[in-house]
């Protein structure tokens, strides 16, 4: 009898998975333990074995799609078998009864139905662009490493990807000819959009690009069109005049400066392919001689005026870049932060003079250098184990508090913020951690970082004192019920012991959600970070 195979859940923080690719097709004998596909999922990509004996008889996703955890993705039973009630929710029905009712269906089709072309049917491979993180909504090719035309492996890099986290690249997942590259360097795809197709040479791939699907937007093409002819109608009309430069071929950029400098793109040589003006053009385009009628008029108005002032002749400039993958997670994520959970702030200031001369002492012997960030990193996971509230998120419908203590340490990269995460933090020394931060950033400069090192943190850690920033708020990063902004330790006079004395001050300000955090609770976790960091022999006990 037909049995369904799942998508299964292959990590704990798994939701979906995708197919990166099928190592069967339909039709062909499985037996249990048989290396059935590769699943994508949000931290690696996996073998996927098949546990039943059987024909393949139905493939759902096709490779690159993402299916959710537990939806039907393939279909095991006899060959011939009916396994259409199984997609329904329902029994699968015996073979022969499938053949009948696949024949009623071929007569009752409409004779003017339009057939469908799938890569199975041209046997191409279509690569889609693929989910690289848990948070990437869309990618941009940052380089092709082939062109249309070559011969490539099913191993091959075919191409760089810019995720939101990191450049990344897309294996081809197949041998072949490269027949189609859907957009150029520099352009972002969706993911699960076609990207490139691989299959045997001179294969045409125009049927399965002129899909059904795609006739949206070829109507949206369509209803542009009228728009342009009723535009060209003014255009035509204005270009009676000799200085209309409407139908000179020139950049966007360089029409806008050439109109705000007043130069007449006819009087100007385009230096790019056909002529074409662009911005540099236009900056280094010099008048060969002024008309008469200007002289005439600046004289007209030297004569009227009653007071001379020296003429400053300025020119307003800006640059514009494309907003990176990075960046735009970042800029989501955060509004989605700041507005969705309430922030409040608690801030308290610590005396560092102890943790000055424990650091002195402990890298006289330790096997790498500790910061005072690895201090406060160390701290804040001992402190969140005595308050598990603080180490705590919001689920919506029920709040979770966190056993284990994932520190994530926000670092400023080129693009913009990545924050890698040190686990476990609470039962490692202080060696350990600053290794391991050391690493993390590394690879956040060099673009290495992988899905593993960015997720799972539970509480993050973000400093700006090294940039000699006293005391700042950050925004929580979310799913995080909580984050500590550490500011610089500055030299100020302070009281002790009713005597006014040198000391060495840093604040520490902590950002709460109050679904989850009260803020008597926050104080109560700022007092026992206050002690750890005021005494740090207790980070070594």
């Amino acid at each position: 009898m037909a049995e369904v195979v799942k998508m299964p859940k292959m990590s704990d923080t798994m939701t979906e998975g995708v197919i990166a690719k099928w190592h069967k097709k339909v039709g062909d004998k499985v037996n249990s333990g048989d290396l059935l596909a590769e699943v994508e999922t949000d931290k690696a990509t996996m073998d996927f074995e098949s546990y039943q004996d059987g024909t393949l008889l139905y493939i759902g996703p096709k490779e690159g799609e993402a299916v959710p955890v537990d939806a039907v993705i393939a279909v095991l039973g006899e060959e011939g078998e009916d396994f259409q009630a199984l997609l329904s929710g329902g029994d699968a029905a015996p073979a022969k009864e499938e053949k009948s009712e696949a024949k009623a269906e071929e007569t009752a089709a409409p004779a003017d139905s339009t057939p469908t072309v799938t890569a199975e049917d041209l046997g191409v491979t279509v690569i889609t662009m693929p989910l690289l993180s848990d948070t990437m909504k869309e990618g941009v090719i940052a380089q092709w490493n082939f062109k249309v035309g070559d011969t490539i492996k099913s191993d091959d890099a075919i191409a760089d990807v810019e995720t939101d986290k990191a450049t990344m690249e897309v294996t081809a997942y197949a041998d072949g000819t490269l027949l189609y590259v859907g957009l150029e360097a520099g352009e972002a795809a969706k993911v699960n959009d076609i990207i490139a197709i691989v299959g045997p040479a001179g294969t045409d791939v125009t049927p399965l690009l002129n899909q059904p699907a795609s006739t949206p937007k070829a109507e949206a093409k369509e209803e542009k069109a009228p728009e342009a002819s009723t535009t060209s109608a003014p255009a035509a009309t204005a270009s009676t005049s000799s200085n209309d430069d409407s139908r000179v071929k020139a950049s966007p950029l360089a029409r806008k400066i050439a109109k705000e400098k007043g130069i007449n793109l006819n009087e100007v040589k385009g230096s790019a392919d056909g002529g074409r003006i662009v911005k540099k053009d236009v900056e280094n385009f010099v008048p060969a001689a002024k008309s008469e009628s200007a002289p005439a008029q600046e004289s007209a108005k030297s004569e009227t005026k009653t007071i001379s002032l020296p003429t400053f002749v300025g020119e307003e400039k800006y640059t514009e870049s494309n907003v990176s993958q990075m960046r735009k997670t970042i800029a989501r994520r955060l509004g989605e932060s700041l507005f969705t959970a309430p922030h409040f702030y608690l801030t308290v200031s610590i005396d560092m003079d102890n943790a000055i001369a424990a650091r002195t002492q402990i890298n006289e012997v330790a096997p790498v250098k500790v910061s005072f960030n690895d201090m406060v990193i160390k701290a804040v996971a001992v402190a969140l184990k005595q308050h598990p509230a603080v180490n705590s998120s919001w689920q919506g419908d029920k709040i979770r508090f966190n056993q284990h203590t994932n520190i994530g340490v926000a670092m400023a990269v080129e693009d913009g913020l990545l924050v890698p995460v040190v686990r476990f933090a609470d039962g490692k020394t202080l060696s350990h951690i600053s290794a391991e931060v050391k690493d993390f950033a590394g690879k956040a400069k060099s673009k290495k970082l992988t899905p593993a090192d960015w997720e799972g943190s539970t509480f993050t850690v973000s400093n700006l004192g090294m940039f000699g920033i006293d005391e700042f708020t950050s925004i929580i990063n979310s799913p995080d019920g909580a984050i500590l902004s550490v500011g610089a330790i500055q030299q100020i006079p302070v009281v002790k012991n009713g005597a006014v004395v040198p000391g060495n001050v840093m604040k520490l300000t902590l950002g709460c959600d109050h679904r989850v955090v009260d803020g008597a609770t926050g104080a109560q976790f700022l007092q026992t970070l206050k002690g750890l960091l005021e005494a740090p022999i207790r980070l070594l006990a």
